[in-house]
C-alpha cells in the first residue's frame, strides 16, 4: 500500500497491590471486574464489550467519545498463565481506521501479602499514527483505576 507506514515502541509499567496475585489477576479475568477499570476516559460510552478470557479467547471493546468519534480494542488471549503471566495481542481502531496493533505481556509477582504487577507492551503505530505518549498516558489512567478497585479505603500501596 503506497503511503502506508510502520513506527515501532513500547513502554512497561509497573503497579504495587495491596492484595495478593489471585485477586489482582481475578480483575483481568472477570468482565464485571475489568468493566470497573478497562477505561482510560470516564466520558466514553460503553458500546460493546465482550471478553472470553482464555488462550485463544477474545475481547472487544467499542466505546464512543464525546462528540460521537468510535475507538474500538480487538484482542486475542495468546497465553494464561492464572495469577502469574496473562499475554495478548490486540489492536486499536479510531473510527474505520486502524492506528496500532501491539502485543502486551502482563506479569503478576508476590511481593509479601501484596503483588507487583509490570504491563510491558510492543506496540507498531500505523500509516501516520505515531502517539506513543497518549498510550502509555491512557494505560496508566487504566491501570491506576484497577489499583483503586482493590486498594482499601485508605488509599494504594504506591
Amino acid at each position: 500500500m503506497i503511503g502506508s507506514s510502520t513506527v515501532h515502541s513500547s513502554f512497561a509499567i509497573e503497579r504495587n497491590f495491596r492484595v495478593p496475585p489471585s485477586k489482582v489477576f481475578a480483575s483481568w479475568a472477570s468482565v464485571e471486574a475489568k468493566k470497573v477499570w478497562f477505561s482510560c476516559d470516564d466520558a466514553m460510552v460503553t458500546q460493546e464489550f465482550s471478553l472470553d478470557f482464555r488462550p485463544g479467547g477474545r475481547e472487544t471493546n467499542r466505546v464512543a467519545v464525546p462528540g460521537g468519534e468510535v475507538h474500538m480494542f480487538q484482542g486475542v488471549y495468546l497465553d494464561i498463565v492464572p495469577d502469574r503471566r496473562i499475554i495478548y495481542a490486540y489492536d486499536m481502531h479510531v473510527g474505520e481506521k486502524r492506528i496500532s496493533a501491539s502485543l502486551a505481556t502482563v506479569v503478576f509477582e508476590p511481593q509479601g501479602s501484596g503483588t507487583k504487577m509490570v504491563f510491558t507492551e510492543q506496540i507498531a503505530f500505523l500509516d501516520g499514527y505515531s502517539d506513543r505518549e497518549e498510550r502509555i498516558r491512557g494505560t496508566e489512567i487504566g491501570l491506576d483505576k484497577l489499583v483503586l478497585s482493590l486498594e482499601p479505603m485508605d488509599g494504594p500501596a504506591q
